[in-house]
């Protein structure tokens, strides 16, 4: 069910204007109007849900699959000579607009950009501690 006030809904559901590379029943490809490098894209699935913790597990896989379908093509195509999948759930994670969205992000050799973390120092004791709580 699309959300009246979100933008990615109206966007997803061609009630506003996009460049749109794909579309299908369940989903619309758009480029990023803030492209980190060039064919930055943005899939959107048609159906709200805020995040990935409340996107249907259908939803979900049709997602990557979709995302590997689209990488390959786009990596053929612009020349990038790597990819980057990026989906954030949340503020504190750097999601801007609340409605699920995975970014298609190509690669080219120096093109500025830095996707990635500062890699913590956890003892072995600090994992299995981690570990412990995850799976009970």
């Amino acid at each position: 069910m699309k959300k009246d006030n979100c933008i990615f809904c109206k966007i997803a559901n061609g009630d506003i204007p996009s460049k749109t590379i794909y579309e299908d029943e369940m989903f619309k490809v758009i480029l990023d109007l803030g492209p980190a490098t060039k064919g930055h894209a943005l899939i959107l699935p048609k159906e709200h849900a805020d995040n990935l913790y409340e996107l249907p597990e259908e939803t979900a896989g049709a997602a990557m699959k979709l995302a590997k379908k689209l990488s390959v093509q786009m990596k053929d195509k612009l020349g990038a000579d790597g990819f980057n999948l990026v989906q954030n759930n949340g503020e504190v994670a750097g999601q801007t607009v609340m409605h699920f969205h995975l970014h298609l992000i190509p690669r080219y050799q120096n093109d500025g950009q830095r996707i990635g973390w500062t890699p913590g120092e956890p003892t072995q004791e600090e994992l299995e501690d981690i570990r412990q709580k995850i799976v009970g």
